[in-house]
């Protein structure tokens, strides 16, 4: 399937849909707090979101039943909430989906709750730092799979290890598109298709500490790493204009 090519219309929807995004995360940040249940999260992340006149894409996506995922400590993404109390010294994943004009919004970014370990805050650093650096590499011509050897290189140089299986994605008019964008290098790197001028999509560098093999656990969404130990996960929806990377989901 060929990766779409979005429009300057279409961008420009898209980054409406992503600002949204980035507005709820950030007013999350600021009032996530120890004592507060991971329903509570989600409940004041959906209505942030839709005070600013967007629906909560992942409400129903598949069947997920919250409008925001709420990803606690183990949990490295999809986690589902529910009424665990945060407390001092958790760390929360929270990855939000928006739909405005017809199209989509999707971002995500590891929190710490109170004071956090040297640990927590290294696996925090880790997959933003991945994340950022990820994006200022994209440039027009590079391929898919060049990204994904940066972002795997990334979080080896920490000390930890990609989650396999789970990736980041194309975004447009559908919440999830083609391409999808591993954390880390399948085949060579000169191989696959290039990135180009229009294309939008979501890169989420997802970070455990020993073992890349994920565990689905008994809810049929929240995904752990093997080793049991906490990870963390950050994503950004981009789009490429003039040969680099434009962030759409910034607040």
């Amino acid at each position: 399937m060929a990766i779409p090519l979005r429009k300057p219309a279409e961008i420009d929807k898209l980054r409406r849909a992503g600002a949204v995004v980035g507005q709820t995360l950030e007013y999350l940040q600021g009032v996530v707090k120890p004592g507060m249940t991971l329903k509570e999260v989600d409940a004041l992340g959906e209505e942030f979101l839709r005070n600013l006149g967007a629906e909560p894409s992942f409400k129903g996506l598949y069947g997920f039943p919250s409008a925001v995922c709420t990803s606690l400590n183990e949990v490295i993404i999809h986690g589902i909430p529910d009424d665990t109390v945060l407390k001092e010294g958790d760390i929360l994943g929270i990855d939000i989906g928006s739909k405005l004009e017809g199209y989509y919004g999707d971002a995500a970014i590891t929190m710490p709750v109170g004071e956090i370990s040297d640990i927590d805050n290294r696996l925090i650093e880790c997959s933003k730092k991945t994340l950022f650096d990820a994006i200022e590499s994209i440039k027009q011509g590079m391929r898919f799979k060049e990204l994904s050897q940066i972002l795997e290189d990334s979080i080896l140089s920490y000390g930890f290890v990609p989650l396999r299986d789970y990736c980041g994605h194309g975004i447009g008019a559908k919440p999830h598109d083609e391409p999808n964008i591993p954390n880390y290098l399948e085949g060579k790197p000169k191989q696959g298709p290039k990135i180009k001028n229009g294309m939008v999509f979501c890169l989420e560098p997802m970070v455990c500490q020993e073992s890349s093999e994920p565990m689905l656990l008994e809810d049929n969404w929240s995904v752990v790493s093997s080793d049991g130990k906490r990870g963390s996960h950050y994503e950004h929806q981009v789009a490429v204009v003039d040969g680099k990377a434009v962030i759409l989901t910034l607040p």
